[in-house]
């Protein structure tokens, strides 16, 4: 099993990851309220964004706690209490920021399609959320219950073992790729609240209507992004236990690669509507949007596929190098 002091230290960075998107769209939600937009929005649609902005702050007051609980209660010791009282805040935390989503989605359908696909989308946005931060651990976990301490220490025996003989340990893949996560996530949520805001701003108006449809979608794909990035911090707490597994660096690593499909797709979509707003050209801006698709999508999948078929092509003809040379 993994040491407290590396669990203490796991949770605490998925903890970064939750609370640095948490703080950037708690900003935004505040800086939207001062927009000119935000006084034509419906009076419901305004107190419902007060809603979100009381539902993200208590998000944030959440996610900030394990740092009071550790300095004040266990005074900077590890502990198991910490572990447990960090774990749970996270899991709690992640319901008001689910609603949270579920609100702003609301509020920026309504404006652009009406009260009724606000209704449905917000919900959805929602329920998304809740399926991949609850309701999917719920479904897998009976059956990632944790082993008796014995039958699990042999097996990290026997992995780290194989971690030596193979290469880079689990628990080091794991924060490794929890800190390629903390590099995309916070500019992603960033650019989820520029989006919320930009439909308050007066430019937003005298957009044609397909763009600020291509603007919502937008959002909505950006918003996907997000929840899939944050995925792997619920299912760590929910399903792991807090255990650095094959399986937790797996579901992280495909979670990561899945988010960052819709990203591409969201970050497309608002160069689309610039470039239409300055060139006035459907055409044009579709070209443009369509060849940064391209670019992106190759560069993060294609070259890197290219690169791992070519790894893989040479280490097979390693292999078999050696095998002739043993024979």
């Amino acid at each position: 099993m993994a040491k407290l002091k590396d669990k203490i230290k796991t949770t605490l960075d998925e903890g970064r990851v939750l609370i640095l998107g948490a703080q950037v769209l708690l900003g935004f939600k505040f800086r939207s309220v001062l927009e000119k937009g935000f006084e034509e929005l419906p009076d419901h649609a305004q107190y419902l964004h007060l809603g979100g902005l009381g539902l993200m702050l208590l998000a944030v007051a959440l996610l900030i706690s394990p740092g009071a609980f550790h300095q004040i209660v266990n005074e900077g010791e590890d502990s198991e209490d910490l572990h447990r009282f960090a774990t749970g805040v996270m899991c709690v935390a992640l319901l008001p920021f689910a609603l949270g989503i579920g609100v702003d989605i609301f509020v920026a359908t309504e404006k652009v399609a009406g009260p009724a696909p606000g209704i449905m989308t917000g919900v959805a946005a929602s329920l998304v959320a809740l399926f991949f931060w609850y309701g999917w651990e719920v479904l897998v976990r009976p059956e990632r219950e944790p082993r008796i301490k014995e039958k699990q220490a042999m097996e990290d025996e026997k992995d780290e073992a194989k971690d030596e003989e193979q290469g880079t340990p689990v628990k080091d893949k794991i924060k490794q790729v929890l800190t390629e996560i903390r590099v995309v996530l916070p500019g992603a949520q960033a650019l989820l609240g520029f989006q919320f805001a930009g439909m308050l701003t007066e430019g937003f108006e005298k957009l044609p209507a397909s763009s600020k449809y291509v603007h919502l979608v937008s959002l909505g794909l950006m918003a996907l992004s997000i929840i899939l990035m944050m995925t792997p911090a619920a299912y760590h707490r929910l399903v792991e236990r807090g255990e650095d597994t094959e399986r937790m660096h797996a579901i992280t690593s495909r979670m990561l690669l899945a988010s960052m499909i819709p990203l591409a797709l969201g970050i497309c979509g608002d160069l689309f509507i610039v470039m239409r707003k300055v060139t006035e050209s459907s055409i044009v801006s579709s070209i443009t949007a369509a060849v940064a698709l391209v670019f992106f999508y190759g560069l993060w999948f294609g070259f890197t596929l290219y690169c791992r078929s070519k790894q893989r092509s040479e280490d097979s003809k390693q292999t078999r190098a050696a095998l002739k040379g043993a024979i």
